[in-house]
C-alpha cells in the first residue's frame, strides 16, 4: 500500500512518515500544496493524508483538483484530511469535496493508525477485518498473517507483497502495480527483485494450500491450490 503525506510541519511530517513506513507502507512526503497536486497527477497512491493549511496551494484546492477530474478523470485515491481546522463548516466542506475521513490535530496515534487501516480496507473493498485464503488468515487490523493461530514470520517487503496479492486474490496484479504499491519515489524495485520475492513467496505458500501463479508478461496472482 502506498501513502502520500502532505504536511508542512516538518517534525510532524517526519514523524508520520516514520510511523507509516514502520508499519510496512510505502510512503512519500511533500510539504506544500503545489507539489502534492503535481505528485498525485503523476503517481498512484492508495491514500493521501492531507493537511489544509499548506503553502502555495491550500489543501482543499488539492482535494478539489483530485476529485473534479481536472486532469481528465477523478483521482480514486482515498483522502484523509489531517488538520487543526476543526470548525463544523470546515469538516462539512472537506467531506463534501470528497475526503474519506477528517481528523483534527492534535490527535491520538492509535486512533490515527486505526483510521488509516479502516480507510485502506474500504479502499480495497473489504468489509471484514480478516481475510482468509487457504490455511492462511490476514488480520488487517495488525497486518499480520497467521495459520492455525501461529504468526507467519515474513521479511517486511515479502509481507507487503503477500498482503497486496492476498487482498486481490484471484486477480492478476501487474508488475507496475507491485512497484507502485511497494515503493516510494526514493526506492528502486527491479524486475529481478520482484521475481526473487515471488519465488520465495511461492515456496512459502505451498504448505498453506496456496499457489502463486504467473500471468506471463503481465504480473502475478494468488489462488487456492487444487484439493489434495
Amino acid at each position: 500500500m502506498r501513502i502520500l503525506v502532505v504536511e508542512d510541519d516538518l517534525p510532524l511530517a517526519e514523524a508520520l512518515t516514520g510511523l507509516l513506513a514502520g508499519s510496512g507502507y510505502a510512503v512519500d512526503c511533500v510539504h506544500d500544496g503545489a507539489s502534492a497536486e503535481a505528485l498525485v497527477r503523476a503517481e498512484t497512491f492508495d491514500l493521501v493524508i492531507l493537511d489544509l493549511n499548506l503553502p502555495q496551494l491550500d489543501g482543499l484546492a488539492v482535494l478539489r483538483a483530485m476529485r473534479s477530474g481536472a486532469q481528465g478523470r477523478a483521482n480514486p485515491a482515498a483522502v484523509m484530511i489531517l488538520t487543526a481546522r476543526g470548525a463544523p463548516e470546515d469538516r462539512v466542506r472537506g467531506l463534501d469535496l470528497g475526503a474519506d475521513d477528517y481528523m483534527i490535530k492534535p490527535f491520538d496515534i492509535g486512533e490515527f493508525e486505526a483510521r488509516v487501516r479502516s480507510i485502506l480496507r474500504r479502499q480495497a473493498g473489504l468489509k471484514s477485518a480478516q481475510v482468509v485464503l487457504g490455511a492462511l488468515t490476514l488480520d488487517l487490523s495488525t497486518r499480520q498473517f497467521s495459520a492455525e493461530g501461529a504468526a507467519l514470520d515474513l521479511p517486511p517487503r515479502e509481507r507487503a507483497l503477500l498482503e497486496l496479492l492476498f487482498m486481490r486474490a484471484g486477480k492478476v496484479v501487474a508488475k507496475e502495480a507491485i512497484v507502485q504499491s511497494l515503493t516510494s519515489m526514493d526506492d528502486i524495485l527491479s524486475d529481478n527483485a520482484i521475481e526473487q520475492y515471488i519465488s520465495r513467496l511461492r515456496r512459502r505458500m505451498a504448505p498453506y494450500g496456496l499457489v502463486l501463479r504467473t500471468a506471463r508478461g503481465i504480473g502475478y496472482y494468488l489462488e487456492r491450490g487444487p484439493a489434495a
